[in-house]
């Protein structure tokens, strides 16, 4: 979905602004990106998350309040992990569900319960001319118990589908099958269009 923002030029050549809070995303976003020819920085701007059912709205949202504030060329990434038996939940509650109970508090909750799960990844790029959304999902299963120690978040509970080892225990195919990688590559090609 692409809106009309402004009409003062364009990005191109110039630095575009990851707005996050997250080093853990800004590094994994920045090497991707470098990929593609794209040079990102990072910026936190404290920004308040709106309260929404969807990674995509808060995503949009805040990418919005950001440019209000700095008007340069950004994007604002939203992500969640969503459990089918819990009916959606953390969802877009992750990071703090994660704060409040942890890996172990997730897994006391899925006892006796189907383990289905997806992360999805929102994208909102926005520059004077612009907006543009993006979402990804990557569908799998929670473990019994937290295994691997590379990655963040719930990458120690997250198998993807068809894998038999987590996130934090198979670098490589996060890096490859991740909700947030398909996401990054997704915004890399709509960049290289305009």
């Amino acid at each position: 979905m692409q809106k009309k923002l402004a009409h003062n030029g364009d990005c191109m050549g110039k630095k575009i602004f990851f707005i996050t809070s997250n080093a853990h995303k800004f590094s994994e976003a920045q090497k991707l990106l470098k990929k593609c020819g794209i040079s990102i920085k990072r910026k936190n701007l404290h920004l308040e998350e709106v309260r929404a059912q969807e990674c995509s709205e808060v995503a949009k949202a805040c990418a919005i309040e950001a440019y209000k504030r700095i008007r340069k060329p950004l994007f604002v990434e939203d992500s969640g992990l969503f459990i089918k038996s819990l009916n959606g939940f953390p969802g877009v509650y992750s990071a703090s569900v994660l704060q409040k109970i942890g890996l172990r508090g997730i897994l006391a909750l899925l006892k006796g319960k189907r383990r289905d799960a997806e992360f999805i990844c929102a994208i909102c790029y926005v520059d004077n001319s612009k907006l543009v959304q993006i979402c990804k999902r990557c569908k799998g299963k929670i473990s019994k118990m937290p295994s691997g120690r590379k990655g963040f978040g719930y990458d120690p509970i997250f198998v993807p589908q068809g894998g038999k080892l987590t996130f934090a225990q198979d670098e490589k195919t996060k890096a490859e099958l991740s909700h947030r990688t398909a996401a990054l590559k997704a915004l890399c090609a709509r960049l290289a269009k305009r």
